[in-house]
């Protein structure tokens, strides 16, 4: 076996695994094609060459492999693969101004155990006490938590 060849399995080793993280994500053949075909050219150089030869290759394999991830992955061609979305949502709290423990409202829809109520004009997700609690139902407020209510039917 020459250099070139112990190359050459460096360089495929490292192409298929490019395709792993790049067009087929998971653990599929051509990860572990190109981890055998990286692993092979080290055994090469061990075998072939001596100690030296083989841990320069070990090296080579070790820091190539990351480098070419990450700069793969800053290139353009690696930006456009990658979700770069901001979550800019918020949880909406409850007016305390407006609704207090003990008030009395309705559900809007069924509350199994959880639901929306109409209290004091204002629509706020609630949270039965276990218990389904059918539509157009009169709630007592028994609880706040800071976005959602816990309430109780009235008979």
């Amino acid at each position: 076996m020459t250099i070139f060849t112990i190359a050459l399995l460096i360089l495929l080793g490292l192409v298929l695994i490019l395709i792993e993280f790049a067009v087929i994500p998971g653990v599929t053949i051509a990860g572990i094609g190109g981890f055998l075909l990286l692993a092979a050219s080290v055994y090469i150089a061990f075998t072939e060459y001596g100690n030296v030869a083989g841990f320069i290759t070990l090296a080579i394999v070790l820091i190539a492999t990351p480098l070419m991830l990450f700069y793969f992955f800053k290139s353009k061609a690696g930006k456009n693969m990658m979700l770069e979305s901001k979550i800019e949502g918020k949880v909406e709290t409850i007016n305390n101004e407006k609704i207090a423990v003990g008030d009395i409202g309705k559900s809007i829809g069924r509350l199994a155990p959880s639901g929306k109520v109409k209290v004091n004009g204002e629509i706020v997700e609630a949270h039965s006490t276990g218990l389904f609690i059918d539509q157009n139902t009169k709630i007592r407020i028994l609880k706040i938590l800071s976005n959602k209510i816990i309430v109780e039917p009235i008979n």
